[in-house]
């Protein structure tokens, strides 16, 4: 078999093997409302490709597009981890079949690369250069354009995949995207503008004028491609056999046992859970580490920079560390507690102490955004007034609608197979309450700071957050209760998805 019939059918492979899913039907709603995001981005896009287009024909300057690029790069990168997965577990089926295994998977690979996720940046440049084709540019020259830009983005996908694969080895590998995103970011922030407008005329005049569309720049990120693809090719390889395999290394590790937690009891118990599956765990490890360095980068930004000086940005990050680990976790909450769920069910109100022990956790875990956000309220960034209140809008609000999840979840979640498990949504729920808690507050304190001062908006939402917080016990008997009534169905999805 050529790997031309190969990728065609490891592709309806892949396509049937999504619908045989159980939860086929239920991923069908995070897809609307994904292709309802893209649509979106597609808007915002159009019309930035339209006005730079119009800036770099007036100007005569059709590389003004290639100044945007390593930005655009930065946001691509980042948004692919929240939409691509790395393709390894689409080999594991196949690593016990005669197929060769380097081809497939270089059939995935090739199939990534094809992925109609990398034409969405077409929105933008397409319109930039049809608007500078209509300026005076040659055809074949607008065309050269857009196929560089295209691989750009190509070259980009296959930087993420490395990066992703190295990342879910070890979280120090987060060093190797930072430093090359801070080399290319901070100098505009840290240099005099002296040195940047020579910076900026050196690039212009010995870079980009001459070299932006020569055959030079296409064999140089072909080259990248090649590179990263090998490269892909490989270590992917290399690493789905140690992960099939079960290869780990042993060391003598010291346990903790959290002795501090057991005069709490049973919810002690549960708390010394949390925290293990937190410290022991890779892809809850991974998660929380994600989510520090995220909080940590963003309040810096604001703290020592004018790059979200406006009252909704500032808000919105404000609110984003206090929401951050609720939204990644709590949105799948019970599903790491299906691999066990049988266990859970075999005394009375097992589950509550296990909800309430996950709520004190989640609460507990704030202390540390709540340190990270000090920073900008000592630079005058942020009111004491407002992180507090996105605080208690977290705690009581947020962690009341994202814990409603435990009623619906149903499907396992693996704890530590992070290249071949799946990372699908489970229901529509998901993404609905996801979105929810992430624009909701903004919505509601934006409306309250245009009836009532900034302050009394602030310390309204605080109420209303302490009064969600102090009642806690009642909403999380609440969901228990239901949670019983769907507990066999509950099992069944449990149980289909191990």
């Amino acid at each position: 078999m050529n790997k031309l019939r190969l990728f065609f059918l490891l592709r309806k492979n892949t396509k049937l093997s999504e619908k045989r899913n159980p939860m086929f039907e239920a991923n069908q709603y995070g897809k609307l409302f994904g292709y309802i995001m893209v649509g979106i981005l597609a808007i915002e896009f159009l019309a930035l490709g339209t006005f730079l287009g119009w800036v770099g024909a007036k100007e005569d300057e059709p590389q003004l597009v290639l100044y945007t690029m390593p930005f655009i790069l930065i946001v691509d990168f980042g948004m692919r981890f929240m939409t691509q997965q790395t393709p390894m577990m689409l080999v594991k089926p196949y690593l016990l079949t005669p197929i060769s295994k380097f081809a497939a998977i270089d059939c995935f690979l090739i199939q990534q690369v094809l992925d109609l996720g990398n034409l969405v940046w077409m929105t933008f440049f397409l319109p930039y250069v049809f608007i500078v084709w209509c300026g005076g540019m040659t055809t074949w020259a607008a065309l050269g354009m857009l196929v560089l830009l295209h691989l750009m983005i190509v070259v980009n996908s296959q930087w993420y995949l490395l990066v992703r694969t190295l990342i879910n080895q070890s979280m120090w590998w987060w060093f190797l995207p930072g430093v090359f995103y801070a080399s290319l970011i901070l100098p505009l922030f840290l240099l005099p503008d002296s040195i940047s407008d020579k910076v900026f005329d050196f690039i212009e005049e010995n870079i980009l004028q001459p070299y932006a569309f020569s055959w030079w720049t296409f064999l140089i990120f072909a080259g990248l491609f090649i590179i990263l693809f090998l490269i892909n090719r490989h270590l992917q390889m290399h690493l789905i056999y140690d992960e099939i395999g079960k290869k780990e290394s042993t060391k003598l590790k010291h346990v903790s046992e959290f002795k501090a937690l057991e005069r709490f009891g049973q919810i002690g118990e549960y708390l010394k859970l949390e925290v293990k599956s937190t410290l022991r765990n890779k892809a809850i490890r991974a998660r929380f580490i994600q989510g520090v360095c995220f909080i940590t980068f963003f309040s810096l930004m604001i703290a020592f920079t004018s790059v979200y000086d406006s009252s909704f940005q500032r808000n919105f990050w404000c609110f984003y560390a206090f929401v951050f680990f609720g939204c990644v976790n709590l949105t799948k909450v019970m599903c790491p507690e299906g691999n066990y769920i049988d266990l859970l069910m075999v005394h009375e109100e097992n589950i509550l102490t296990l909800l309430r022990a996950k709520y004190y956790y989640y609460c507990g875990i704030l202390v540390l955004p709540f340190a990270i956000t000090l920073i900008p309220v000592f630079t005058g960034k942020f009111s004491i007034v407002m992180v507090l209140a996105y605080l208690f809008t977290t705690t009581g609000p947020i962690y009341f609608l994202l814990f409603q999840m435990a009623v619906y979840n149903s499907q396992t979640l693996p704890l530590n197979d992070k290249i071949t498990g799946k990372n699908q949504m489970e229901n529509k729920w998901q993404m609905i309450v996801s979105f929810s808690s992430l624009l909701l507050p903004i919505v509601v304190v934006m409306l309250l700071r245009a009836i009532f001062d900034e302050t009394i908006a602030y310390w309204i939402v605080t109420v209303i957050g302490l009064a969600f917080t102090l009642t806690e016990s009642y909403w999380l008997r609440n969901i228990y209760n239901r949670m019983m009534v769907r507990r066999y169905q509950n099992l069944e999805g449990f149980h289909a998805t191990r």
